[in-house]
């Protein structure tokens, strides 16, 4: 990217108008997405309205950046719904996400079927209601066939517990005699976890300016760029993602080693 470009990064548009695309080449894109999805609850408190609100309108910020990402022709959006902490929210705000999560999966489906979008769900099903379990259920049976894009679901997901689950099955292996414990790889863990057969996450995005992880995705965005926005997440947009796309391409990834140096230098 040039200087000019980086400037324009960094200086919002307030003309209003959306650039259709990011404004890095997409050879430089990310494969897949992974969104910590912030700012519902303040969103609505910010407008003097209730939280339930402010999770209604994140929804439709939901629809927005499946479609999008679809039409960038990223690999996968991983969106993070609902963590295992999430359990200590007053119970008529759980009650409210569960049923909204519900009614957004029925609604949604079409629009999944018309986007060729597959839906994937990571997280325990322990304290889950069941319908919301079934709707889950149909969505992912329904978009089993398609291959356009993968949006993952994590719903009553936590990091750790999806590590100690991985470890929890290889053990099993161990225990029957199936799998030798000094022949365990990362290989064999990944391959444990709930995200297994999926690439890991080349970009991490937070709303509403936090900064924090989360107990989100910790295996498998070890090497990820991470993305804050202040914005909250009902009015994230495909302005946001696009700037969180130009911002990933502008770094250097290294993986730990030293870039080599450009034989015009």
């Amino acid at each position: 990217m040039t200087p000019d470009d980086l400037s324009r990064l960094e200086t919002p548009d307030m003309s209003g108008n959306t650039p259709s695309e990011p404004l890095a080449p997409r050879s430089s894109w990310p494969k897949h997405v992974a969104v910590i999805m912030d700012g519902n609850g303040r969103w609505a408190e910010e407008r003097g309205e209730s939280r339930i609100l402010g999770h209604r309108q994140g929804a439709e910020s939901v629809r927005r950046i499946v479609e999008h990402g679809r039409r960038l022709g990223l690999e996968a959006v991983t969106l993070y719904s609902f963590s295992s902490e999430n359990w200590k929210r007053p119970k008529p705000e759980v009650d409210a996400l569960m049923t909204l999560c519900a009614e957004h999966l029925v609604q949604e489906r079409p629009t999944l079927l018309k986007n060729d979008v597959r839906l994937r769900r990571i997280g325990r099903d322990d304290n889950m209601p069941e319908h919301v379990l079934e709707e889950i259920a149909r969505t992912e049976e329904a978009t089993a066939h398609c291959t356009g894009m993968t949006l993952v679901l994590a719903i009553n997901y936590g990091s750790r517990a999806e590590i100690t689950d991985a470890c929890r099955s290889l053990c099993q292996d161990v225990k029957t005699g199936t799998l030798e414990p000094d022949s365990i790889t990362e290989e064999h863990l990944a391959g444990r976890l709930y995200t297994a057969g999926l690439p890991d996450p080349d970009l991490l995005i937070r709303t509403a300016g936090e900064r924090r992880i989360s107990n989100y995705l910790l295996w498998q965005i070890s090497y990820a760029e991470i993305h804050i926005s202040d914005v909250n997440w009902p009015d994230f947009d495909e302005g946001c993602l696009n700037r969180a796309i130009d911002d990933y391409a502008s770094r250097t990834r290294r993986f730990g080693a030293v870039p080599e140096k450009s034989s015009e230098s």
